[in-house]
């Protein structure tokens, strides 16, 4: 009788479990906005426990307004790649 380990059927599957190369160039042209994302969150964390200053504020502002552009630069960069012939979408 044969045994089969989690080790063997984690591995049997390895080749369909890495991303592929679309979807690493996907990636990679959201990282742009990920790190906005992520501006946006730590302005927010820090005035959770506290009523925020003019200064953070600000700077939530200027967070959600990066977080836009790179949404609207993202979209464009899609668009601009679907209408090229052969451009992956």
């Amino acid at each position: 009788m044969d045994q089969i380990t989690v080790r063997d059927a984690v591995t049997a599957f390895a080749d369909f479990m890495e991303p592929t190369s679309a979807e690493l160039d996907a990636i990679e042209q959201e990282i742009p906005l990920i790190l906005a994302d992520v501006d946006l969150l730590d302005a927010q964390i820090i005035t959770l426990d506290r009523t925020p200053s003019e200064l953070d504020a600000r700077r939530i502002r200027r967070a959600r307004r990066r977080v836009l552009a790179e949404r609207a630069a993202l979209a464009t960069r899609t668009a601009a790649a679907a209408s090229l012939p052969g451009g992956a979408a």
